[in-house]
């Protein structure tokens, strides 16, 4: 972990880090590195084969390991949160993001000064070897400016409302309890769903523009197909989100020509790639809400999270 320190003085009395991880070892170094010192840390671990279990073991973490075939995005975060009860704030982090500033953590945590944020997550920055549609998707998702947002805000943000992303969130814990904690069964979105519970509860949900981590993916044109099937079968199983949010109002649209005018014309041999990505999640979303009309095998074959169709 960073040198920097860590305590109840920053103004929270109590937190737990929760990562769950699977076969990331040089990724998982990486984020406990960039850790302030004095946070206790759980790892949830998928059977990982690549020598994380000896590295956690070696370096003292806490942490659990379950079967693979166990995990869900759901139900292994409410898992941890049960295992390490007591904190009045449980923070999540993916094994693939690390900090970008020492304090991070601290400018996250603020948030909660206001008594009626429930949650909260972090901007994100994009690897340095992001490539430039993976780079204009955390310009896209993840501003510089910070906002807090309430179930009143739906007529203007849609689904945006509830956006969250458990690669840097903070939940603070009776909020997450009174929304009924991570679901028992989702194929992915389980900070969405926690977020949109919240919002249904009265609380608010926050964006901090300032507390900065780094994660990015450069996907290929099929897995955001697969990307985007998921997540249209998390839409179709979740209907009650669109109902209370509204839809995503022309956002895919305005991705669209944001991403142009991001790659320009010095960057034009990134056009093709670029409509044909997009193409791709239009087509995997659609036919991921209408997944119950395909074959198990289909549905299984198409998904990014195929353990969750077992």
């Amino acid at each position: 972990m960073s040198d920097s320190s860590f305590s109840a003085d920053t103004g929270v009395a109590s937190i737990q880090v929760i990562v769950p991880t699977y076969n990331g070892l040089d990724d998982l170094k990486r984020l406990v590195e960039s850790l302030p010192q004095g946070l206790p840390l759980y790892v949830i671990d998928s059977s990982s084969t690549d020598g994380t279990l000896g590295y956690l073991a070696e370096e003292g973490i806490d942490h659990r390991v379950i079967d693979q075939r166990d995990f869900n995005h759901g139900a292994t975060r409410q898992a941890a949160v049960e295992e390490r009860p007591g904190y009045e704030t449980y923070l999540f982090l993916t094994q693939d993001a690390y900090l970008a500033d020492p304090d991070a953590i601290e400018k996250l945590l603020a948030h909660f000064d206001d008594p009626d944020v429930g949650a909260v997550c972090g901007r994100q920055l994009p690897h340095s070897d992001a490539n430039p549609l993976a780079a204009h998707a955390r310009d896209f998702n993840y501003p510089s400016s910070s906002r807090v947002k309430k179930r009143g805000d739906a007529p203007e943000l849609g689904l945006k409302t509830a956006f969250m992303s458990n690669s840097f969130a903070a939940y603070r814990a009776c909020a997450l309890h009174e929304a009924g904690g991570f679901p028992a069964h989702v194929i992915l979105a389980e900070d969405m769903y926690v977020a949109a519970r919240m919002l249904q509860k009265g609380w608010k949900i926050a964006y901090s523009g300032d507390a900065r981590c780094y994660h990015s993916h450069n996907y290929t044109a099929w897995q955001e197909f697969k990307r985007y099937f998921d997540i249209g079968v998390f839409h179709a199983r979740e209907p009650w989100i669109q109902e209370m949010l509204g839809g995503a109002g022309g956002e895919g649209r305005r991705y669209v020509v944001s991403e142009l005018r991001y790659l320009g014309l010095a960057r034009l041999h990134w056009w093709p790639m670029s409509l044909l990505a997009n193409a791709m999640k239009l087509m995997g979303y659609k036919l991921g809400k209408q997944h119950a009309r395909l074959l198990p095998r289909w549905r299984k074959w198409l998904s990014m999270h195929q353990s969750y169709w077992q």
